[in-house]
């Protein structure tokens, strides 16, 4: 069985997106998931998608879980309601 693989959305040089990295990073292990870092800058189209909403995570497929902050709720109720 493969793990939930999120993906955090943000900007390197920005700061609530590299805490909110240092977060999701920190519980990878004990939530069991996946996560995938992706910088906006590096295509115009999710520079077009996100640009003032990040950090941004989001789950499989496209759903948004939370921005700006991690919500651990809203993580927790959405790796409950995909396992």
């Amino acid at each position: 069985m493969s793990l939930p693989r999120l993906t955090l959305y943000g900007r390197e040089y920005c700061s609530l997106c590299q805490d909110m990295l240092a977060q999701l990073r920190s519980l990878t292990d004990s939530l069991q998931f996946e996560l995938n870092w992706v910088d906006i800058d590096d295509e115009d189209a999710l520079e077009d998608k996100y640009g003032q909403l990040v950090p941004a995570l989001v789950g499989e497929r496209e759903e948004i879980i939370c921005f700006y902050h991690l919500n651990r709720r809203q993580l927790d109720a959405y790796l409950g309601k995909i396992r």
